[in-house]
């Protein structure tokens, strides 16, 4: 395969709001490593809509939580395209279930923290020293780890805030070697997570109490993240931006 193109691996690539990250890069030009957990129908579909559209891709399975998945997955990036990772998107995340303070035991809880922080810093750990002068990591945060979340989401909403807190520390410390960090905040995007998570009449509601009067779209995320990953945005560093059609100002 072409080396010649920028690398980007997005982590949890291959469905929702991850596949359209993925689709977005690929379009601007990068050559996309589509990281997928279980699902190898998902990360297998991505990839041949990216190789439709022209653009370059390889899906590579791996669960981010565990060292020896993220080694794997860097291991079949530099066999595909080389040595330098030029943009690292960190998808991968979840609420898993909404549990309240009294439900929850301390298993789920760890379980959260590792899904959504463990995920970003072992694969920042491991991408950022491939990464050349002018790279960049964007993390995925949430409105939640603004506003505390939802019902039986304090959690989740407790990790997100600490991958804010991890952005603003990767950024000042990764800045030196011109590597910029940034975050993106979604509120209500329309995708399988509220499908799963969020009943329809309280979606309806969210939506009607927005700005915009809608949900946000994957698509419209992508442009956010692909924005933060391009030159255009090379002052940007340390930032979290939200996108949430107005619904929250933080």
């Amino acid at each position: 395969m072409s080396t010649d193109k920028k690398v980007a691996i997005v982590a949890g690539g291959a469905r929702d709001i991850g596949r359209a990250v993925s689709e977005k890069l690929a379009a601007d030009g990068y050559s996309v490593v589509v990281n997928y957990h279980s699902s190898a129908a998902d990360g297998e579909a991505t990839v041949k809509s990216i190789n439709a559209a022209g653009g370059a891709a390889i899906a590579v399975a791996g669960d981010m939580t565990k060292q020896a998945d993220v080694e794997n997955l860097v291991k079949e990036a530099r066999k595909a395209y080389g040595d330098s990772i030029h943009c690292l998107v960190n998808v991968v995340g979840g609420l898993v279930a909404r549990k309240s303070l009294a439900e929850m035991d301390i298993e789920f809880f760890e379980n959260i923290m590792r899904l959504n922080i463990s995920s970003a810093f072992l694969t920042s750990k491991f991408i950022a020293p491939l990464m050349p002068e002018g790279g960049s990591i964007v993390n995925f945060s949430s409105q939640a780890g603004r506003d505390g979340g939802g019902p039986g989401a304090f959690a989740y909403a407790t990790s997100k805030g600490a991958i804010m807190t991890m952005t603003r520390g990767l950024a000042k410390e990764l800045g030196p070697s011109n590597i910029r960090v940034n975050c993106v905040c979604p509120g209500m995007i329309s995708t399988t997570f509220h499908d799963t998570f969020t009943k329809d009449a309280v979606r309806a509601n969210v939506a009607a109490g927005t700005p915009l009067r809608r949900e946000g779209q994957a698509a419209e995320v992508a442009d956010l993240v692909a924005y933060l990953a391009s030159p255009s945005a090379s002052f940007i560093t340390g930032a979290s931006v939200d996108i949430n059609g107005g619904l929250y100002f933080s």
